[in-house]
């Protein structure tokens, strides 16, 4: 039998960060076995390990919400390099593994070992479009705070509409309407709303919000943080490392670092935590 683990990503914390399921060797279940799953499972991402397809990829993954499949997304890409590392079926390469998924070949950075093991993704891509006026004005109104800066739709896999506030109180306090806000999305084509608002010394509060593909509140965002790292690397030119927090008011205690810089193609992205099984099966 093929098994599953259920890794807990972005805390060392059993039960305090995002779960992800991953399904080893799921290379005979169809595309609409695997989304049966995943809308069972109910997690935010659940995850199928198949045979690589592009060369120098340690594995290939699907990555499945409830309500769809996505071409990237942060915590199922290192909780399942996580799952994969702990149970033997990789290993890194000068502290690499390359992950394949439809947005194409991810690089993994992999430190520590164990319980202190840490691993970050680099972005695969991003892109930027302006969001309305007359859309930013629904969404203030929805969530009862006025945002500060320019709301941006940046897509890196799923499309976070990110709206920038005075303060990360502020994204703990805005009111929640899912009705409203899955309505607000669906009509624009967005994922969800990514908030964050600056908190003391160099870190962020952050809320990703996506009822319209069933995941109201995630807990912890990777995604989501590289969205959050788009915005302020091109638009206020912030360079270097900075964490995020994520998830207390549905109980967690995410924990997310963010580190920008610049190569000869422009802004370079990174992601990372830590993460721990919690649960091992068969399936």
């Amino acid at each position: 039998m093929p098994i599953f683990k259920q890794v807990d990503v972005f805390t060392s914390v059993k039960y305090k960060g995002n779960a992800v399921a991953v399904l080893f060797d799921a290379d005979n279940l169809s595309t609409e076995e695997m989304q049966a799953i995943a809308r069972w499972t109910n997690l935010s991402e659940t995850t199928f390990v198949v045979k690589a397809t592009q060369e120098g990829a340690d594995y290939r993954v699907r990555i499945f919400t409830p309500g769809c499949e996505l071409p990237f997304a942060g915590h199922p890409t290192l909780g399942t390099a996580y799952a994969l590392l702990e149970e033997g079926r990789i290993a890194p390469h000068d502290g690499k593994v390359i992950q394949e998924c439809d947005a194409g070949l991810v690089e993994i950075t992999v430190t520590g070992e164990d319980s202190s093991r840490e691993l970050s993704f680099k972005l695969p891509y991003f892109r930027m479009t302006p969001i309305s006026t007359e859309v930013v004005k629904q969404v203030e109104a929805s969530l009862g705070k006025n945002v500060v800066g320019e709301p941006i739709l940046i897509e890196d896999g799923p499309k976070w509409a990110v709206f920038e506030f005075g303060s990360g109180a502020d994204v703990l306090e805005v009111n929640l309407d899912m009705t409203e806000l899955s309505k607000i999305s669906v009509a624009n084509g967005w994922t969800g709303l990514g908030l964050f608002g600056p908190k003391e010394g160099n870190g962020y509060e952050m809320r990703n919000i996506a009822p319209s593909i069933g995941v109201p509140e995630d807990p912890a965002c990777g995604s989501g943080a590289g969205a959050v790292g788009a915005y302020l690397g091109t638009t206020k030119g912030k360079q270097g490392k900075f964490s995020i927090t994520q998830g207390c008011r549905i109980s967690r205690d995410a924990k997310l670092s963010v580190n920008l810089s610049k190569d000869e193609n422009g802004l370079v992205i990174e992601v990372g935590g830590q993460a721990v099984t919690c649960f091992k099966g068969e399936y």
